[in-house]
């Protein structure tokens, strides 16, 4: 299992949102309060963060920074230079994760989450048994170029190719992810899928097999919404818990939460009957 957050909202240090809260993700790496499974998320880590707007008069005409990423497979108490790194970036979007690591999974920090492609970043607080035979138990249309390109050998890296390839497809991010859950689901009932997904500017995740919270704050500077796998505080006050077997969706427009419906599924299915002959 793992332990994973997403923020959006007015800029704020990764210290503020990662090693300052008194039970953040740094001290979640070996103090999970509500983790279900695992004791300890010892086998690496990784920020993800969408820098400001590049200096200079054509960074408004020009595309949005891609997102930054720092990742090592130590366990993040153990990088001396975290702490600095941590208070010198602000971002007004961030996706982190501390991992453990499924067995027979690759342990490089290439499989350190969060993953990458374009805008988007993506982590799974999870595991997946029998993950290798997963594209063929479900009928999923991955090719076997895009098998031999995943960045690292584990279910999570598997879980992140099926999603891209719907997001590629055009399918919004809350239906890939219930899509990706479902079909897995479907195969492996006993799979945990905790998904977080995001593009610098909305959140979605799911909650299935593990715990899922989120919380919303207005201040000065604008008004904020976390996701993470638990409250970072000493009270959930403020916090508010995904029921099991839910999507958030998170953006502009505010937060909603709704089961992993059967409709959501719609996208898999019609992403395999557009490959086959």
């Amino acid at each position: 299992m793992c332990r994973h957050l997403a923020y959006l909202g007015p800029p704020r240090s990764l210290a503020e949102l990662i090693t300052g809260p008194p039970y953040g993700l740094y001290r979640q790496s070996w103090a999970p309060r509500r983790q279900r499974h695992g004791t300890v998320n010892a086998d690496g880590f990784g920020i993800g963060w969408y820098p400001g707007p590049r200096p200079g008069p054509t960074a408004p005409d020009g595309p949005p920074p891609a997102p930054a990423r720092y990742r090592r497979s130590v366990p993040i108490w153990a990088d001396i230079n975290l702490p600095d790194l941590a208070r010198a970036v602000h971002s007004s979007a961030v996706l982190a994760a501390v991992r453990s690591a499924t067995p027979g999974t690759s342990q490089d920090e290439a499989a350190a989450a969060p993953y990458a492609a374009g805008r988007w970043l993506f982590s799974h607080n999870g595991a997946v048994d029998r993950w290798p035979g997963l594209p063929a138990d479900t009928d999923w249309p991955l090719t076997p170029a895009t098998l031999l390109s995943l960045e690292a050998r584990c279910d999570s890296a598997l879980l992140w190719a099926m999603t891209l390839g719907l997001l590629r497809d055009g399918t919004p991010p809350g239906d890939a992810l219930a899509a990706v859950v479902r079909a897995t689901a479907a195969v492996r009932p006993d799979a945990r899928l905790n998904l977080l997904l995001t593009d610098g500017r909305t959140i979605a995740a799911t909650r299935c097999g593990d715990t899922l919270w989120w919380r919303t704050g207005t201040g000065p500077s604008g008004d904020a919404v976390l996701v993470a796998s638990e409250p970072d505080s000493d009270t959930p006050e403020g916090w508010q818990e995904v029921p099991e077997g839910s999507l958030l969706l998170a953006g502009p427009s505010g937060t909603q939460v709704q089961p992993l419906t059967a409709r959501t599924a719609s996208a898999a299915t019609r992403r395999r009957e557009d490959v086959r002959p």
